[in-house]
């Protein structure tokens, strides 16, 4: 049996807020899990301003890992997190089976939240369809927060946001709102505003930060915010204060970072960056590329190139001249 009371408390007024890191999966050379790392990962994003973690999703190369792995990194985040940032774990699937067992056991291991995509090898193309299985999954934590991750970019469902949570609302009662990855600030901005503010819309498109902030994001998930977290922050330190041309350019510099990074394969890039900065991953799975030694001189050279080792290290406050 449900408890009703608990239920509610973990639903009201808990949102989102700050950068939530999408984190990587540590693998050896050989592509095995090494969960080892996963204690020495939180520590860096915690001493790096990061107030969430997101794990497996898209950048944890959720997809490309067997159920039982993604259980026990999911298990891995939540012990080193200890309760000091909130742990979401994505449980989407092409099955909505191994969703269920994947949403269980996140429950069961005290996630602060679930999230999921929805099947993409067969294409969900209706509202109802996506709103039937999502409650399906989400059936199977009936006490965890649920997050649907809208990424149209990968799944092919371009189903529209706002009319899915009018109708998740009633269907689903652990839903508490959207990872938001798309680039329509329009549509994003409506489901903010959807029935007084009651949904937790969370922020996906790193290159956007800024707009999205200034539509009314409170939070964001993203992939750079692994590397780079300290230059967002003060991004939305010099919003907040008032000064839109810093931060016009501390969000210029993260799009010149990304588009750096984007030359190569994106996700092994990206791990390529952790090792530089101290924190080695490993390389990423099949069917994602791995960086020859060639490509990740020639990555590093870029990125000093452009400052980025000064960035990711930034500690001033934006100036008040």
């Amino acid at each position: 049996m449900v408890d009703e009371s608990l239920l509610v408390q973990r639903m009201s007024g808990r949102k989102l807020s700050g950068l939530i890191a999408a984190t990587y999966t540590p693998m050896t050379a050989s592509g095995d899990l090494k969960l080892d790392v996963i204690p020495q990962m939180v520590e860096k994003l915690l001493l790096d301003g990061i107030s969430g973690l997101y794990v497996c999703g898209s950048t944890g190369e959720g997809m490309s890992l067997t159920t039982p792995e993604r259980q026990s990194i999911a298990a891995a985040f939540v012990e080193a997190s200890g309760g000091r940032l909130p742990v979401i774990v994505q449980v989407g699937h092409n099955s909505l089976r191994e969703s269920q067992t994947l949403a269980a056991h996140a429950q069961q291991v005290g996630a602060d939240a679930i999230s999921a995509t929805c099947p993409s090898y067969f294409k969900v193309s209706t509202t109802r369809t996506l709103v039937d299985s999502m409650k399906e999954l989400a059936s199977a934590a009936p006490e965890t927060p649920f997050y649907y991750y809208h990424i149209p970019m990968l799944t092919g469902s371009s189903i529209d946001m706002p009319e899915f949570l009018t109708q998740a609302d009633e269907a689903i009662p652990t839903l508490v709102g959207l990872k938001y990855t798309d680039t329509k600030l329009f549509e994003f901005q409506r489901c903010l505003e959807l029935a007084n503010r009651q949904f937790d819309v969370v922020w996906g498109c790193d290159e956007m930060l800024l707009g999205a902030t200034a539509t009314g994001a409170r939070a964001a998930i993203g992939s750079t915010y692994n590397i780079a977290a300290k230059l967002y922050r003060q991004m939305t330190l010099a919003l907040t204060s008032g000064q839109l041309d810093a931060a016009r350019k501390w969000q210029s510099q993260a799009i010149e970072m990304i588009s750096t990074i984007g030359r190569y394969p994106f996700h092994p890039a990206m791990k390529a960056i952790l090792a530089m900065q101290g924190l080695d991953v490993g390389p990423c799975r099949l069917p994602l590329e791995s960086l020859s030694s060639a490509q990740a001189k020639s990555l590093r050279e870029e990125l000093q190139a452009i400052g980025f080792f000064d960035w990711c290290r930034v500690t001033a406050e934006p100036s008040h001249s």
